[in-house]
């Protein structure tokens, strides 16, 4: 059996895209996670002000995801959020270990 672990994610989509092109990216990450792991919960918090802006954009689309993942995992998704073009900014973090 592989190790897993509890994450948190959280990642912000361009504002300036339309509401279809917004819930296409969330859902994409949303599948991709239940597909490699176990998604504890989903929250999107909007459109918020950045703190400072990012290639002159003053609003992300912020969305937050806890799962349980394979540990090798977070990497591959992290890959994939660096090559969307939706995606602004991400942070995963590692919540706790378990076996």
């Amino acid at each position: 059996m592989k190790a897993t672990g509890k994450y948190e994610s959280i990642f912000i989509i361009n504002a300036t895209l339309d509401a279809e092109t917004i819930e296409k990216t969330v859902n994409r990450f949303k599948t991709l996670v239940e597909e490699n792991g176990t998604l504890d919960s989903i929250e999107e918090w909007g459109k918020r002000r950045l703190a400072y802006p990012i290639d002159d954009m003053n609003e992300g689309y912020y969305v937050l995801m806890k799962f349980t993942a394979p540990t090798d995992f977070p990497a591959e998704l992290d890959r994939i959020y660096n090559i969307t073009d939706a995606i602004i900014r991400s942070l995963i973090i590692v919540e706790e270990k378990s076996k």
